[in-house]
């Protein structure tokens, strides 16, 4: 099958796409510069499409965060446009959009309030010089490799995440849906006061019907991937607000007038009491950031199927930080309303969010009141059908037909991040997720192993019911490392094992390959249960074990306890070695091993 020239970029046959195929050296940090290389004519129509679309949401979503953070609403645009012109040669994804975002505003906004005293200069030298420290702080976390951290995130936190976020988003785009404001307390409280608002008859139906009429456009024609239903449906709806006078003769709210200026470099000037709060607050919003960005990224490169190296995201925002803390701006994070937008709108690659920052640009400088009569409410169905389009149900079904307990933990992070917010329900998911894994080394499965008929090899006798164990000899798997957690409880099983012997037993040979590793506590143990099977006369022996496992034994002192003639390189070996010393026949007349 080949590849569409519309399509963006895929491994060729016999590649693929991971970090160790990426670019070495100084040109890995520009992987802008790499995507322009690779750049293909065909998407160009695609990512301007895109980018125009993009517009329409960069500028009210980002006059409406700068509010949010604090800082007066033009200062949202320039912390839109240059960090989305830097990221874009920074950064490793194709499609992730950044910009102004609302997990970040309440963080921004409590640090900058207080030391402001209502003066915007001085809250936008505040917020642009936490984007400084936030965009040092990414950028040296790159450097130092730290990205390893995103492998916390499993897929099922991931879908768990982003079925979250969607579902906040959604919640909080009603109001807008249906032409009123409510004061944000959470998304479970925001649709009590949603529909607290409906019954009291605060809703504005004209507004209403404009949106979801934009909605049914856009998911009507979402299916084809040649038409812009989202630029059709935002430009219909500006067109028919604005020729019918629907917001002064209706109350639609509309976007109005945009402010006019474009960004200039500046340093950002505070003052020496400033210093502790602004790195404080800095480092808790690179902390924010990278967390949203890792899974919006991990998520859309498993999508695209391309490789994009945690490292180089975290520089890639710390870079986009960096230009806004000097234009201007705030701290920046990527968007899950805005990244879903521009892809179900065809983007291709980061020319889409260079397209969106130029039309901003255009906008403020050269026609302000091109978007007036954009609806509200518009905006809002654009925002509801993006998020409607991060809902992942499909492979949730298969992994909780495979996997329930992971299954549930995506749902626990879903109900986290919608209830208590996106760091808050990340760190609960991964905290279960942990728990898990723990668990699984705490009480691992363990077997006794026997001959199976007509299959070779040894193997779990619970499993296998035919199978015939050697007389005297117990053959004990152990299916993980051993450390302090579950040193007794394999000290407790190997016991039970030999107990459970239909036969004295003379030999216990362990089979070690599962065991990964074993710390100073359960080499102790293994040094006690020698002790104690040497008292009853039998023979501690382990077969398989790897090289790696046996140089911590050398280590401990236990290789030299235990003897070398106790170490067998398979389980086949060690049975040998005891049909040797103890010749037992099998009753079928069958030989034993393989």
């Amino acid at each position: 099958m080949s590849q569409s020239d519309s399509s963006p970029p895929v491994p060729e046959p016999g590649r693929i796409a991971h970090k160790g195929s990426a670019d070495t050296g100084w040109s890995r940090w520009l992987p802008g510069l790499r995507m322009l290389r690779e750049y293909r004519i065909a998407w160009l129509r695609n990512d301007i499409l895109a980018g125009l679309v993009l517009t329409t949401m960069l500028v009210p979503v980002g006059i409406a965060y700068a509010v949010a953070s604090g800082v007066p609403g033009i200062y949202g645009l320039y912390a839109t446009i240059v960090p989305l012109i830097a990221y874009a040669l920074f950064g490793p994804s194709r499609i992730l959009v950044l910009g102004p975002d609302s997990s970040l505003a309440a963080v921004i906004l409590a640090v900058i309030l207080p030391l402001s005293g209502g003066d915007p200069a001085r809250a936008v030298a505040l917020a642009s010089m936490m984007a400084i420290v936030s965009g040092g702080v990414c950028i040296l976390a790159g450097i130092a490799r730290l990205g390893f951290i995103t492998e916390l995130l499993s897929k099922p936190i991931r879908y768990g995440y982003m079925n979250g976020i969607a579902l906040t988003v959604l919640i909080s785009q009603l109001p807008k849906l249906f032409g009123f404001s409510i004061d944000s307390a959470g998304p479970l409280r925001n649709l009590w006061a949603i529909a607290m608002a409906i019954i009291n008859a605060k809703a504005n139906w004209t507004a209403f019907l404009v949106g979801a009429a934009t909605l049914v456009v856009i998911l009507s024609l979402k299916s084809n991937k040649r038409i812009p239903s989202i630029l059709i449906a935002v430009a219909g709806a500006t067109i028919v607000v604005g020729m019918l006078d629907l917001a002064a003769r209706a109350g639609v709210s509309v976007l109005g007038q945009l402010p006019q200026g474009l960004p200039a470099f500046a340093i950002p000037w505070i003052t020496r009491e400033d210093i502790v709060p602004v790195i404080i607050g800095g480092c808790a919003v690179a902390l924010v950031s990278f967390a949203d960005t890792s899974v919006l990224s991990r998520v859309y490169a498993a999508r695209t199927r391309t490789y994009v190296d945690p490292n180089q995201e975290m520089a890639g925002l710390g870079f986009a930080n960096l230009a806004a803390g000097f234009f201007q701006g705030f701290p920046i994070s990527s968007s899950s309303s805005r990244t879903p937008v521009a892809e179900a709108a065809g983007s291709k690659t980061q020319v889409t969010g260079v397209v969106g920052a130029l039309a901003v640009a255009v906008l403020l400088m050269a026609a302000p009141n091109l978007l007036e009569d954009l609806p509200t409410s518009a905006l809002a169905a654009v925002v509801i059908a993006s998020a409607i389009g991060l809902i992942e149900v499909a492979d949730l079904r298969r992994i909780y037909r495979i996997q329930r307990w992971e299954f549930w933990l995506s749902i626990v992070c879903t109900i986290g991040v919608a209830v208590f917010g996106a760091i808050e329900g990340i760190g609960i998911a991964i905290v279960i997720a942990v728990i898990e894994f723990l668990w699984d080394g705490w009480r691992p499965y363990s077997a006794v192993l026997g001959q199976a008929k007509g299959v070779k090899g040894f193997h779990d006798i619970q499993r296998y019911t035919d199978a015939s164990l050697i007389p005297g000899l117990v053959l004990f798997r152990w299916d993980a490392s051993l450390f302090f957690a579950n040193a007794e409880l394999f000290h407790d099983r190997i016991l039970d094992a030999v107990a459970a012997s239909p036969t004295p037993v003379r030999w216990l040979v362990i089979a070690a390959e599962p065991i990964t590793s074993v710390d100073v506590t359960s080499a102790d143990m293994l040094a006690e249960l020698d002790d104690t099977l040497y008292a009853a006369g039998i023979e501690l022996c382990l077969a398989e074990m790897k090289d790696p496992v046996k140089d911590k034994l050398k280590r401990f002192g236990l290789y030299e306890k235990l003897g070398e003639k106790a170490f067998f390189p398979t389980i086949d070996d060690a049975v040998g070695s005891y049909l040797t010393a103890n010749p037992v026949a099998r009753q079928d007349g069958e030989s034993w091993g393989a």
